[in-house]
């Protein structure tokens, strides 16, 4: 029993760095289930036999619980394509939307810059809005700051971000005519 005692408070003590190590990697919307789910994994270890290093194990194992979502659900999101594929859903319109494709996974990829440039506290807001679609009031919660220091953050993010796609666009332009220009 004392051993269960033990890794309870370890687990209470190492749980914010569980949380945080599970943010790093998975959605925020799984890292409270993949902590919990540590925990039990933990346990279960625990009656097969001791742990050497209970805090690190539970790292490891938050880690590699954190990967494995994300693994599954990049393998859901390729079975899902090829299910579409296999059940004869048109692609043959696929080759005309190439250039809009590459353009757009362009776009996409200044956009991530974009967000990659803004500051930490401002990037987590803005990517908690914007991509997983949270609320200011969830938002607050989850970063411990206020409403109104979120809907700054999210102002922020917005014109930090269509500035930099609009200053691509335009380095983008410039180089096309530049090219353009000089073939006769």
């Amino acid at each position: 029993m004392a051993n269960d005692d033990t890794l309870v408070n370890i687990f209470l003590g190492v749980r914010g760095s569980l949380a945080r190590l599970v943010s790093s990697i998975a959605p925020p919307k799984e890292i409270e289930d993949i902590v919990q789910e540590t925990y039990v994994r933990v346990c279960q270890a625990a009656k097969r036999g001791k742990i050497e290093q209970p805090r690190s194990f539970m790292l490891r194992t938050a880690r590699n619980l954190a990967l494995d979502y994300v693994k599954r659900a990049e393998s859901r999101l390729t079975v899902s394509m090829d299910e579409e594929l296999d059940l004869g859903i048109d692609v043959s319109h696929a080759r005309d939307r190439t250039f809009e494709a590459v353009a757009s996974n362009e776009e996409f990829a200044h956009f991530c810059e974009a967000v990659r440039q803004l500051p930490i506290q401002c990037r987590r807001a803005f990517v908690l809005k914007k991509v997983y679609g949270y609320s200011q009031r969830e938002i607050a919660r989850e970063l411990n700051i206020s409403e109104s220091t979120v809907e700054k953050h999210i102002a922020t993010g917005i014109k930090r971000c269509t500035l930099f796609m609009l200053q691509q666009r335009n380095n983008n332009s410039t180089a096309g005519a530049s090219k353009a220009g000089g073939q006769p």
